[in-house]
């Protein structure tokens, strides 16, 4: 699919984001950052169904590197694009969620505080259904990414904007296309602010013991699994 029609695919599925892409308004000051194009697989290799997602559960994938991990969700209502920040006071504008219903959404898995992310054997960041209910730091809304580490919630329907907790930006988005005709996903690349080099420093060498080719880019595919079933433990604070 190329860009027309991408936007012409946007235009079916709402009005407001295609507009938004075809005025280039995607940022004013941060840019997108292409790592190429890779299709979202299923657990058994095929590409993923979009509508085979479950509304308000957690999904995982790598990418852009294959150490680096990206949450994908299905809201279950839209996601409209939303201007924000990075913690260096440079400005972008999220497009929004891509789907029939703009209900679908991917960022990335790093906490922008601590950098804790997801790994098979322990997570303290995930998608929450419903309000968080945690004494040291109330919910700021429904449906947000909790931090159990930091308590920084993120709204992923406004662009994984912080509402809560000491994080200073946004989660980095990953931009996705849907194929209207095969209802299928492509990673594209990211926006927002990035921050794998912090992330492959921090933990250079857990990750060379658990992932050999840690920095290298995804190439072509890459795997989506349930979070519950991709952690040993997913911690709920």
């Amino acid at each position: 699919m190329d860009r027309r029609e991408f936007v012409e695919a946007c235009a079916l599925s709402g009005g407001s984001l295609a507009a938004a892409l075809a005025s280039s308004a995607w940022a004013a000051d941060a840019r997108p950052r292409s790592y190429g194009r890779v299709q979202l697989l299923d657990e058994f290799g095929k590409p993923l169904k979009a509508s085979s997602l479950k509304p308000q559960t957690n999904y995982i994938f790598h990418y852009p590197f294959e150490a680096t991990p990206v949450f994908l969700l299905d809201l279950g209502k839209a996601a409209l694009p939303t201007p924000l920040q990075t913690r260096d006071k440079q400005r972008y504008e999220w497009p929004g969620g891509v789907g029939p219903r703009r209900s679908l959404v991917a960022f990335s898995a790093i906490c922008a505080h601590k950098l804790v992310y997801p790994t098979k054997d322990l997570s303290f960041i995930s998608f929450r259904r419903g309000a968080v209910i945690n004494p040291q730091t109330p919910s700021k809304g429904n449906d947000l990414i909790h931090c159990c580490a930091d308590h920084s919630q993120y709204d992923p329907a406004r662009g994984a904007q912080v509402l809560n907790g000491p994080a200073e930006q946004p989660l980095c988005a990953v931009l996705m296309e849907h194929d209207l005709k095969s209802d299928t996903l492509t990673a594209t690349g990211t926006l927002g602010g990035e921050l794998f080099d912090d992330f492959f420093k921090k933990y250079e060498m857990k990750l060379s013991l658990e992932v050999p080719n840690a920095r290298q880019a995804v190439a072509r595919q890459t795997s989506v699994r349930e979070l519950d079933r991709y952690c040993r433990n997913p911690v709920r604070c």
